[in-house]
C-alpha cells in the first residue's frame, strides 16, 4: 500500500483489527518498526475504530530465515 511517505510492505485487515507489517533483510525488527512510525504509515488509519498493530519483521539473508519481530499496538 502506497502512502505519501513510502510504501507499507504488508497490510492485513479484519473486522476488528488492522496489521501493518514492515519487513527488513539483515536489519533489526526494531528498525522495521521504527520505519512504520518514522514514515507515519499508521496515519491513514487514525479515524478507523479497529485496533491497529504495527509489526516489524527481520530476516537473515545468509541463514535464510526469520530472526526477529517486534509488535507495537496503537489505538
Amino acid at each position: 500500500m502506497h502512502t505519501y511517505t513510502g510504501r507499507i510492505d504488508c497490510k492485513v485487515e479484519t473486522e476488528d483489527y488492522i496489521y501493518l507489517f514492515e519487513f527488513k533483510r539483515d536489519e533489526s525488527a526494531e528498525e522495521a518498526l521504527n520505519q512504520i512510525d518514522d514514515k507515519d504509515y499508521a496515519l491513514s488509519f487514525v479515524a478507523d475504530s479497529r485496533k491497529l498493530f504495527k509489526i516489524g519483521v527481520s530476516f537473515d539473508s545468509e541463514e535464510r530465515k526469520l530472526i526477529g519481530w517486534e509488535v507495537s499496538e496503537s489505538n
